[in-house]
């Protein structure tokens, strides 16, 4: 490579579009960093309609991770007590192999499993669901897209008929208010965000409402920051929905002419009174008047929310109620104006449309719709019926699977459940008891490789050639620039090399990625997200393209639903008619606290590539948990002291972080930190796995705990106190 390569930012759904140029030669020797790997320059790729040019601190040093903790050569063990041992990529794909056949025909295809990542490029995705899904006829696959967008999916289904973010980052420079909800974008989506942040700035009637316990950087940009109780989200909204019905602030030729559904809707939101919602949501009377009329008295209204809707026992309701007061003040289908989900992993959005979540099917298809499966099943020239008619394992689901023994194949791929799971000793405890792991991940070690049977080197970024789609719909192709370590493999690869060895070789008979895409994009002919298109060819000559984009008349506009008609059965859009419930598991006295968890602008998911780099490992050294002085000076906590916090399932301990960005009663946590970068400080050691019925997702964002300054006496004798309570080893063999 002697010309930059245009590709893609690997982290968050922003799509960041990056150039990359190869390491300079000095002298006569390659610049190398302190380890000798050679340095590749990143920066932003100006012409990327996505970005601008901008790119934040993890895509700038992303290059320096290539060549850190690789895994280079596939490792075999036949139990968890042993040590791995080398083995040639035929011996480890026998063994899966025949995994797989001793699985199918004894506990039968549905003891089966895949969890794979929003890190896979669509090409990955689409080939394991044409082997899971398809070939293997069980629809146990499902993606940590589970874990992060999967009520904004099941929400945008609900209300307007099928998946797909109907707005574009555009409108980010031409709304009236953005109303930001569970989303801390100025750390999370930076670029996202630094476009909203200047159109606010250059605008002074533009109005930035920010909904967060916590007072983030993006709340101290806002005009109003709304500093709710968690779980309340659902009062908030409807009570500004009260206001806006009450003052007559609705477009009543829009809810006519295409909605349905808003007479129940009007019933419930009459029950949130000003007064009621207020002192749910611990805000002021003034601060809840001030939201609805920014919203009401807005020409273009563009709200943008992530993880603290959608990780919630009731994440869908929140996203449905959201996209309720866009259809009630006809916010939607205009420019800078709609309900845009922040995904929060770079290929989401693909895994979406290629099928990756155990309740869909490729092209935004339903694994419970007949003439769904039967599509598919003819595509993919397979018997009628070959496709299941029933929802696949979620991810939570694959982990009581374990517990039960209903699982007796587990393929884990670019992701890392023994941290990111909910209520992780629990996890740690089912993945220990799985019969056979396949584990496929470019980096060692991870915390869930020490739970594997088999470990699968996988070519990472710059090393394969495939696609990815951000936030707005935009698909990106990602060349590969450099060889991948040892003998890694693309993931796509890897899928169609354990289909073909299973005797399915007409349906894996692929050569190359491009040869992937353009099998993919014929199953979304006709459909929300039409990508026909769409090549790897094209791509290459003419850059990113926006869907749809279909064969016969190219791209269609940047927003959709312009026309005002839906993918639904009436072709109108749905209003849901949802009370809150509030949170899984509120605080009592027991556990008075709320803990909340997230992101920090640095580092990305659990470390597994932002840990091994420099930069960000130096920008956030270590966790802490923020609380609140009045909750700090009560419990005798002091800053810096450390702290441990315990909820009804596990403990951890932190250094205190005293600060007034939190609400009294509310603590924060960042997430990052698993087993292998700090000593129990696991978020999700301490959190519950309730879900939202309708997407799956867990509550991740939410739940009781205690704390106590850290004293390691009384941790002893409190642990000693747990054993004595416990019966002697004698009694239990008597029993």
């Amino acid at each position: 490579m002697t010309e930059p390569t245009k590709t893609l930012c690997p982290y968050c759904g922003v799509g960041c579009g990056l150039e990359v140029s190869p390491p300079a030669v000095v002298g006569k020797a390659t610049n190398r960093d302190r380890q000798g790997n050679p340095i590749w320059r990143v920066r932003g790729d100006r012409h990327h309609p996505s970005s601008l040019g901008q790119v934040c601190v993890k895509g700038a040093t992303v290059s320096e991770s290539l060549d850190k903790d690789r895994l280079k050569y596939p490792l075999v063990r036949d139990s968890l007590d042993e040590p791995f041992q080398r083995a040639s990529w035929d011996e480890a794909l026998d063994r899966i192999v025949n995994r797989i056949q001793t699985v199918r025909f004894t506990q039968g295809p549905e003891a089966i499993c895949m969890y794979g990542s929003g890190q896979f490029q669509t090409e990955d995705y689409y080939i394991a669901q044409k082997l899971i899904k398809g070939c293997l006829g069980t629809n146990n696959f499902d993606a940590n897209s589970r874990l992060c967008m999967s009520s904004a999916v099941s929400g945008y289904i609900q209300s307007f008929g099928s998946d797909g973010p109907p707005c574009c980052y555009e409108d980010l420079e031409l709304t009236d208010c953005a109303f930001l909800i569970g989303t801390n974008a100025a750390e999370c989506h930076p670029i996202v965000f630094n476009r909203l942040r200047k159109h606010h700035k250059k605008n002074r009637h533009v109005k930035m409402i920010v909904v967060d316990p916590r007072r983030t950087q993006t709340a101290e940009a806002a005009d109003l920051h709304l500093a709710i109780r968690p779980g309340t989200d659902i009062d908030l909204l409807n009570g500004i929905a009260h206001l806006l019905m009450r003052w007559g602030l609705m477009d009543t030729l829009f809810i006519d002419e295409c909605t349905a559904g808003f007479p129940a809707y009007a019933e419930v939101i009459r029950h949130y009174s000003p007064e009621l919602v207020a002192r749910k949501c611990d805000i002021s009377l003034e601060q809840l008047e001030t939201a609805a009329r920014y919203w009401g008295k807005s020409g273009r209204v563009l709200s943008l929310w992530s993880m603290g809707i959608n990780q919630s026992s009731e994440g869908t309701a929140k996203v449905r109620t959201l996209i309720n007061l866009h259809l009630m003040t006809g916010n939607l289908g205009k420019p800078g104006a709609g309900p845009f989900s922040l995904t929060g992993q770079p290929n989401a959005m693909g895994g979406r449309e290629a099928g990756g979540l155990a309740h869909i099917l490729p092209g935004y298809r339903l694994v419970k719709n007949s003439q769904d499966r039967r599509e598919v099943e003819e595509f993919w020239g397979l018997k009628p019926g070959q496709i299941s008619a029933f929802p696949g394992r979620s991810a939570w689901e694959m982990i009581t699977g374990l517990e039960e023994g209903g699982v007796g194949l587990l393929w884990i791929a670019a992701t890392n459940p023994a941290v990111s799971m909910p209520d992780l000793e629990r996890t740690k405890a089912a993945l220990k008891q799985s019969p056979f792991t396949v584990y496929q991940d470019a980096y060692y070690p991870t915390e869930t490789a020490a739970y594997a049977h088999v470990l699968l080197p996988a070519a990472q970024w710059s090393e394969k050639t495939g696609t990815m789609t951000n936030s707005e719909r935009v698909v990106t192709l990602c060349p590969s620039f450099r060889n991948p370590p040892g003998e890694a493999k693309a993931d796509w690869e890897i899928f169609a090399e354990v289909g073909r060895r299973l005797g399915f070789t007409e349906q894996f008979n692929f050569a190359n990625a491009a040869q992937v895409y353009a099998e993919f994009v014929q199953l979304t002919r006709g459909r929300v997200c039409e990508m026909t298109g769409i090549s790897h060819q094209h791509l290459q000559q003419q850059g990113p393209i926006q869907w749809p984009c279909s064969e016969a008349g190219g791209s269609s506009e940047q927003r959709l639903y312009t026309d005002l008609r839906f993918p639904t059965a009436d072709g109108r859009a749905q209003f849901g008619a949802d009370h809150s419930r509030g949170l899984a598991e509120p605080s009592d006295e027991e556990y008075p606290f709320v803990l909340t968890s997230g992101r920090l602008y640095g580092h990305w998911h659990t470390q597994t590539r932002t840990g091994r780099i420099e930069k960000t490992s130096q920008m956030h050294p270590a966790p802490f948990i923020e609380i609140h002085p009045r909750d700090a000076q009560r419990l005798g906590i002091q800053d810096a002291e450390l702290v441990e916090v315990r909820s009804r399932r596990g403990k951890a301990k932190f250094p205190a972080k005293v600060t007034k960005a939190i609400a009294p009663g509310t603590v924060f946590v960042p997430m990052h930190w698993g087993a292998l970068w700090a000593d129990d400080a696991e978020a999700n050691a301490l959190t519950h796995p309730e879900a939202c019925p309708d997407s799956g997702q867990p509550e991740l964002k939410a739940c009781a705990v205690q704390l106590m300054p850290y004293s390691v006496e009384a941790t002893h004798t409190q642990e000693v106190q747990e054993l004595a309570s416990l019966p002697s080893i004698s009694n239990i063999l008597a029993f």
